[in-house]
């Protein structure tokens, strides 16, 4: 398949560094003194970084793509490619397959895992439940459970959570995500504190429990 990706002239570059900001695929780095495109198949063909580049260092060539694109893992668990953004009230990822375990946001944060559907539904999303909390979203039954399951654990693992509180709708099958949260927590051998809030079709609570 032929499609357009960045090409770095290395003599021009001077390993600023100005670009990798600018790449949203995690597609560039700086290795040995100059950017790099590290993936063919991480490159968007967009080009976001050749404005940002003082040197004139990037231009856009189309090229035939033969890899597949890749998964990214970290210890086996699959993530995000994309550097771990944390500004003010708002992360990035939010997927909790997305997340990296590594994200420095995640140490010592109280966690919000959220329904994929409360954000949704409830108007006062994030200025009542995202204040001071990292967001993790996901869904109990149409996601992988066992995959987030362990996700989940291998966060709780590598840091200990201040707290969670679990954003869960009123249905039957949201309830997957208070018994995945709990196994976690039980895996990795933390015994943080739990809340579950729980949300109705309108948006509204209708119940706050401790596990």
């Amino acid at each position: 398949m032929r499609r357009k990706i960045i090409r770095i002239d290395e003599e021009l570059c001077d390993g600023c560094g100005a670009c990798i900001p600018a790449c949203e695929e995690g597609a560039l780095r700086i290795v040995d003194g100059k950017a790099r495109l590290v993936s063919e198949t991480l490159c968007d063909g967009l080009g976001a970084c050749i404005g940002e580049c003082p040197r004139g260092a990037i231009e856009l060539v189309e090229v035939e793509i033969k890899e597949e694109r890749p998964s990214h893992s970290v210890q086996g668990i699959p993530c995000c490619p994309i550097f771990a953004v944390k500004d003010g009230d708002l992360n990035w990822p939010v997927k909790i397959f997305l997340v990296s375990p590594l994200a420095p946001f995640l140490e010592g944060a109280h966690l919000l895992v959220a329904a994929d559907c409360a954000p949704v539904v409830c108007k006062e999303f994030h200025g009542r439940f995202v204040k001071d909390r990292v967001v993790l979203i996901g869904c109990p039954k149409f996601g992988d459970y066992e995959g987030q399951l362990e996700k989940l654990r291998t966060i709780f693992s590598l840091h200990p959570p201040k707290g969670v509180t679990i954003l869960r709708m009123e249905v039957p099958c949201c309830g997957g995500f208070p018994l995945a949260v709990k196994e976690a927590l039980r895996k990795a051998g933390r015994d943080s504190p739990v809340e579950v809030i729980v949300l109705s079709h309108q948006g509204e609570i209708k119940g706050v429990q401790t596990l």
